[in-house]
C-alpha cells in the first residue's frame, strides 16, 4: 500500500486558472491567425494590419473588469497592435522584443503579481521560455507542436479565431464570475432535463 503523504498533488488547468490574476499573451498567431498585412498609407508608404477576433475582444474588456490585467509581448511593431490593446483595456503593450524574459520581469516587478499567477499564451518557440516561468502556460490550436507539447493546456480554437476568448472564459469560470456575467447579459440559463415517467 502507498503511503499517502509521499502522492504529489498535481493541480488541474481550472485549479490554476482560479489562482490567475494576470493574462499575457503574444500577438501574432494569438490574438490573430499570424497574418500580417501591408497596405499603402495616403503617402504610398506601406503600413502594417492585422485581423482580431472581437469575441476576444470583448473576453479581454470582461477580465479587466473582474479585476484580471492583460497585457502583449510582440516580436512586431505594429500600430494596429497598440489601437487593439488599447480598446481592450489591457495594461502592458510591449512590441519589438523577441527576447521576452526581461519584459516578463519588467511587467512582474512593476505589477507585484507573482509570476505563479500569470497566465501566459503562445504559438512559437519563442514564447516556451516564458511559458516555463508562469502559473498556466497555454497554447492555441495552431500553435507549433513542440509548443503544444510543452504546455499545461491547449485550446480547441486556433489564434484570432477564438483562442483568447476560450481562455478568458476558463479564467472567468473558475474564478466564479461567469454566471454574473450571463446573468448581466440576460442570459437564461437552459432547465435540467425532466425526466419522463413510464
Amino acid at each position: 500500500m502507498k503511503n499517502m503523504s509521499s502522492v504529489i498533488h498535481k493541480p488541474g488547468v481550472n485549479e490554476l486558472a482560479a489562482n490567475i490574476r494576470m493574462l499575457l499573451m503574444d500577438v501574432d498567431g494569438v490574438l490573430t491567425d499570424g497574418k500580417v498585412f501591408g497596405v499603402p498609407d495616403p503617402s504610398g508608404a506601406i503600413v502594417e494590419t492585422k485581423g482580431f477576433d472581437t469575441q476576444d475582444g470583448i473576453a479581454l474588456q470582461w477580465l479587466s473588469w473582474k479585476g484580471l490585467v492583460t497585457g502583449v509581448i510582440s516580436g512586431r511593431v505594429s500600430p494596429a497592435t497598440e489601437l487593439r490593446a488599447k480598446q481592450c483595456n489591457m495594461t502592458y503593450v510591449y512590441q519589438g522584443h523577441i527576447e521576452k524574459i526581461p519584459i516578463v520581469e519588467e511587467i512582474l516587478a512593476h505589477s507585484g503579481i507573482a509570476a505563479s499567477q500569470v497566465a501566459y499564451i503562445g504559438d512559437d518557440l519563442t514564447d516556451v521560455v516564458v511559458m516555463n516561468r508562469v502559473g498556466l502556460s497555454i497554447a492555441p490550436a495552431n500553435a507549433r507542436p513542440e509548443v503544444k507539447r510543452s504546455v499545461q493546456h491547449v485550446t480547441a480554437s486556433a489564434g484570432g479565431q477564438g483562442a483568447v476568448r476560450e481562455v478568458c472564459e476558463l479564467l472567468l469560470k473558475a474564478q466564479g464570475h461567469w454566471d454574473d456575467l450571463l446573468r448581466k447579459y440576460e442570459i437564461v440559463k437552459a432547465p435540467a432535463a425532466v425526466e419522463i415517467q413510464k
